[in-house]
């Protein structure tokens, strides 16, 4: 058997109105072309937190969807908040990543908190953000996605974005030509699609520190165990290769 990786998918009953459970599938079959067993946790509220978890991913939800978990969740912030602060990696899309920041604003005036793990603020307008959306990363060159979100956050001056957009209208807030947040191994993005299949860049980001943060440093930096087969090597080589078109036919659809 080969080294288990626990992975939390964080309120998919609530949490994943558009897709997103397509970035659990991803890091999921990546983790076994790779030679890793991986082991799918789905915390919905009022179960069992497991016993080990290394990484953790959440998804999109309408302001329901955020009001049914928040009790829930504020539960488990301490917790969450520690496993975020000691490198355990995490990706929160949309409405989770809103939760993660300080706080969100709606339109109307009310106001939920969220954890404070990422330095940043949610304003809701009545103007959606939505569209195809290609940005620009350093680390992860140009991330292809989905936005749909009509909450406008704002990095504190301290929070580094994840990647930053062309024009405005735009990103997190239509404004600053950024988008998303990162914070310790934490990545929050309002980009859909679902992500990973077309951003196998971030899902290995996710997987190598999961990896490295259970079983220490890699030998010679290479994701893939000595469990893994030939069979399964080609099969990752494919789904690379089937991610790249996928991506250049995404990025050149309109917005």
């Amino acid at each position: 058997m080969g080294k288990t990786i626990d992975v939390m998918s964080l309120y998919p009953k609530d949490m994943n109105i558009y897709g997103d459970s397509g970035n659990v599938l991803t890091i999921r079959r990546r983790l076994e072309l790779y030679g890793y067993e991986p082991v799918i946790h789905q915390y919905n509220q009022g179960d069992d937190w497991p016993d080990h978890v290394d990484l953790i991913l959440g998804g999109g939800g309408q302001d329901s969807g955020q009001g049914k978990i928040i009790d829930d969740f504020f539960r488990r912030a301490d917790l969450i908040r520690g496993l975020a602060f000691h490198g355990t990696p995490m990706l929160m899309i949309c409405g989770m990543y809103q939760l993660f920041g300080e706080y969100f604003e709606t339109a109307e005036g009310s106001r939920l908190e969220g954890i404070g793990v990422i330095g940043a603020y949610t304003v809701g307008r009545n103007v959606r953000m939505i569209g195809n959306l290609v940005e620009h990363s350093d680390d992860f060159g140009d991330i292809i996605g989905y936005e749909n979100h009509s909450g406008q956050t704002f990095l504190r001056e301290s929070t580094t974005p994840l990647g930053t957009v062309d024009v405005e209208g735009r990103g997190n807030n239509g404004k600053d030509y950024t988008e998303g947040a990162r914070v310790f191994n934490v990545i929050g993005t309002y980009m859909h699609g679902s992500l990973l299949p077309k951003n196998p860049l971030i899902a290995d980001f996710l997987i190598r520190n999961a990896v490295e943060r259970r079983y220490g440093a890699l030998n010679d930096g290479r994701l893939a165990t000595d469990d893994q087969t030939p069979e399964q090597a080609a099969e990752l080589d494919r789904i690379d290769t089937v991610a790249e078109q996928a991506r250049k036919v995404a990025a050149a659809r309109p917005r």
